[in-house]
C-alpha cells in the first residue's frame, strides 16, 4: 500500500519537475501511517523537504503535488495539514483489497523481490565445539535463523553457515580434559586443571573411548603430573598449566592416539550441536571447518596478501597487522613468535574466503563479548581491498534465565549451565524461538521460564498461537452446524465489513508486508513478534465483540474470509520466527 502511494506522489512530483513548476531533483519520498485516523491513513512530509531547494512555501508545494496526482481509484481524499503535511485517505475498495491479496498469495503474502539478485551469507551460532549449546547460544540461533528467513522473504538468496572452530587451543583443552577424565575412570590420581572442561558430557565421551579401546590410553600419574607449572588454586598460572598438560597429552599419547581423542571429542560434540539445532528448527547450507582454511593454505594466503600491501610488520619475532591504520585501537598479531598463526589470522582468511565466494553481503551474528573483534576484522577487509561496509556484524546479548522470580546461575567452563536442549524440553521450541527474538538483539534478554510455560494472555507466543487456533475452531464450528464457507461470496461482500474492529484488522493485514520488509532490512526480527501480538489482540477483541457465524450468509462469508486472511498472516509471521501455528490448543 505504501509503495503505491509513494509511486503516486513520485509521479506527481516528476510531472511538476517536467513542466517547470518545481526546479528540484526527485527526492526520496517517505510515507508514514498516521496515528490519528482523522488525519488520514498515511502522511508524507515531502512538501516540507522540497521547500528549501524549491524556494517555495511548503503548503503551496503540497497543493501543487495534490493537483498533479495522477487519476487513480486508490486514494479517496487528500488534505494538507499543519506546515505542509500531505494526508492521504485510502479508498474503501483499496482498504478491503488486502483480504483478496492474502487469500490469493497464501504463504507468499508479505514476501517481495526487493533483494532479488543479491546473495547474502549469514553466519551464526558458530560456538566452539567444546560442549553442548547453552541458552546463550540459543538466542543467537533463533535470531540468526529468523533473520535468514526474513532476508529470504524479501528476495535475497541466503546461505546460512556455521563456522566450526576445530583448529584452536580450546579444542586441545577439550581433548586433554577428556583424556584426564579417562585416567580418573581408572583411578589414576591426577589433579584436574582449573582451566579444564568439567561438564558431564566429558564423561560420556570417555565412556566411548573405554568401549572402543579399553585401558590402552593409560599412563602413570607421575608421568602426567610431574614438572608442571603450578595451577591457579596453588597461586600459579592456569593458562601455563593447561598448556603444559596439553603438551603432556600429545607426548604421552603420541600423535595417533591423541588425534583419536581429539577427533572423537570434536565429532561427538559437533554431532550433538547439529542435532540440537535441527530439533530447534535451525539448519545450515554449510558447516565450514576452520581447519579447511589451513589445509587450503588460505590463512597464509591472507597474511601474504597483507604483506604484499605493506600492512604487516615484524616486532618481537611476531608478525603484526597494522590495524591502527584503519581505526582500530592497536595493531594485532597474526603470527606469533613461535610461527603459529593466531585466531585473528584465521578470521581474516575466513572473511576473505566469504567475499571470494561471491557474496555481495556478509552478516556475522556474534555474542556481545566479541564486540572488540569488529573493528579489526573490518580493518583487515579494508586492507585487503574489500568493502568493509559489506560486512554487518550483529552482536547478540546474553539471555538471563529466571525461574520462580530468581535468576538461574550459569558457568560454561564449570559445566553448571542450562543447555539449549534442557530449555527446549522445559518450555518447548516454539516458546524458546519466540522469546529469544522478542527484543532487539543488542538488548539484554530476561527469559521468564514460568511465563513461557503459562497458558495465558500474558504469554505472547501462547496468545498468538491461540488466535490462530481460535480461527480454526470457528471453521470447525461452521462444519458442525452443517454450513459451508463461500470464500468467493465473502470476497464479493467485503463492503459489509463496517465495524471498527473489522477496520482495525484490515489495517493490520495491510501493514504486514511493510513490517516484513522493515524487519528484514533493519535486521530486527522483534518487529515481527510485536506485530503478531498486535494482530492477535485485534483478532481476540473482534472475536469477543462479534459473532462470525451469523444468519446473514453474505455477512457471514465476509467475516469468515476476513478471519481466514488473518489466520494466514498469523501463520506466515509465525513461520518466519520458526514457530508453529497449531489448529487446536
Amino acid at each position: 500500500m505504501k509503495d503505491k502511494l509513494q509511486t503516486l506522489l513520485a509521479d506527481a512530483i516528476q510531472t511538476l519537475i517536467d513542466n517547470g513548476s518545481l526546479d528540484v531533483a526527485l527526492p526520496v519520498i517517505k510515507i508514514d501511517r498516521t496515528r490519528d485516523k482523522s488525519h488520514g491513513d498515511f502522511a508524507a512530509n515531502v512538501a516540507m523537504m522540497l521547500a528549501k531547494p524549491a524556494r517555495k512555501n511548503p503548503r503551496d508545494i503540497a497543493q501543487l503535488i495534490i493537483d498533479a496526482l495522477p487519476e487513480n481509484d486508490f486514494v479517496a481524499k487528500v488534505d494538507i495539514a499543519g506546515p505542509g503535511f500531505i494526508n492521504l485517505f485510502v479508498s474503501s475498495d483499496s482498504r478491503l483489497s488486502v483480504v483478496a491479496q492474502v487469500i490469493e498469495q497464501g504463504d507468499g503474502f508479505g514476501c517481495s523481490d526487493k533483494g532479488k539478485g543479491q546473495s547474502v551469507q549469514v553466519e551464526f551460532v558458530s560456538a566452539n565445539p567444546t560442549g553442548p549449546l547453552h541458552v546463550g547460544h540459543g538466542r543467537g540461533a533463533a535470531y540468526g535463523a529468523t533473520l535468514a528467513n526474513l532476508l529470504q522473504a524479501i528476495g535475497y538468496t541466503v546461505h546460512c553457515e556455521y563456522y566450526v572452530n576445530d583448529a584452536g587451543r580450546q579444542m586441545d583443552i577439550l581433548a586433554t580434559s577428556v583424556w584426564l577424565r579417562y585416567l580418573e575412570q581408572y583411578q589414576i590420581e591426577i589433579v584436574f586443571p582449573a582451566n579444564g572442561y568439567k561438564g558431564d558430557y566429558i564423561r560420556d565421551i570417555v565412556a566411548e573411548i573405554i568401549r572402543e579401546h579399553g585401558d590402552s590410553y593409560l599412563v602413570e600419574a607421575q608421568d602426567v603430573m610431574s614438572d608442571l607449572p603450578a595451577d591457579e588454586p596453588a597461586g600459579g598460572d592456569k593458562e601455563a598449566h593447561i598448556d603444559a598438560l596439553i603438551q603432556k597429552a600429545k607426548t604421552l599419547l603420541g600423535d595417533n592416539r591423541y588425534r583419536y581423542v581429539f577427533e572423537l571429542a570434536l565429532n561427538s560434540i559437533l554431532d550433538d550441536i547439529r542435532e540440537d539445532l535441527q530439533e530447534f528448527g535451525v539448519y545450515y547450507e554449510e558447516w565450514f571447518s576452520e581447519r579447511s582454511l589451513m589445509d587450503k593454505g588460505l590463512v597464509n594466503k591472507g597474511i601474504e596478501r597483507l604483506r604484499e600491501k605493506d600492512r604487516v610488520y615484524e616486532k618481537g619475532g611476531a608478525l603484526w597487522f597494522r590495524s591502527t591504520d584503519f581505526g582500530d585501537d592497536k595493531d594485532r598479531v597474526v603470527q606469533r613468535d613461535n610461527g603459529q598463526t593466531t585466531y585473528f589470522a584465521s578470521d581474516i582468511a575466513y572473511h576473505m574466503d566469504k567475499f571470494d565466494r561471491g557474496y555481495q553481503k556478509v552478516i556475522d551474528v556474534w555474542g556481545a563479548d566479541h564486540h572488540g573483534y569488529v573493528p579489526r576484522v573490518k580493518a583487515a577487509l579494508q586492507a585487503l581491498k574489500y568493502n568493509p561496509d559489506a560486512l554487518d556484524v550483529l552482536l547478540v546479548q546474553f539471555a538471563n534465565l529466571y525461574r520462580n522470580g530468581e535468576k538461574v546461575q550459569m558457568s560454561t567452563r564449570s559445566g553448571s549451565f542450562v543447555t539449549l536442549r534442557e530449555l527446549r524440553e522445559e518450555v518447548g521450541s516454539d516458546a524458546a524461538r519466540f522469546f529469544y527474538v522478542m527484543r532487539k538483539c543488542e538488548q539484554h534478554l530476561d527469559f521468564d521460564l514460568d511465563l513461557a510455560k503459562s497458558k495465558s494472555s500474558e504469554n505472547p507466543v501462547y496468545y498468538i498461537q491461540y488466535a490462530h487456533a481460535r480461527i480454526c475452531s470457528v471453521f470447525r464450528q461452521l462444519a458442525d452446524k452443517g454450513l459451508n464457507f463461500g470464500q468467493h461470496n465473502g470476497l464479493e461482500n467485503l463492503a459489509l465489513l463496517v465495524e471498527a474492529h473489522e477496520d482495525d484488522i484490515l489495517q493490520q493485514l495491510a501493514k504486514y508486508p511493510e513490517v516484513v520488509f522493515t524487519s528484514a532490512s533493519q535486521h530486527e526480527p522483534h518487529l515481527i513478534a510485536h506485530y503478531l501480538r498486535e494482530l492477535a489482540n485485534s483478532l481476540h477483541t473482534y472475536y469477543n465483540a462479534h459473532q462470525f457465524i451469523v444468519d446473514n450468509e453474505d455477512l457471514r462469508d465476509a467475516r469468515l474470509v476476513l478471519v481466514a486472511a488473518t489466520r494466514q498472516v498469523l501463520k506466515n509471521g509465525l513461520a518466519l520466527l520458526g514457530v508453529s501455528a497449531p489448529q487446536e490448543m
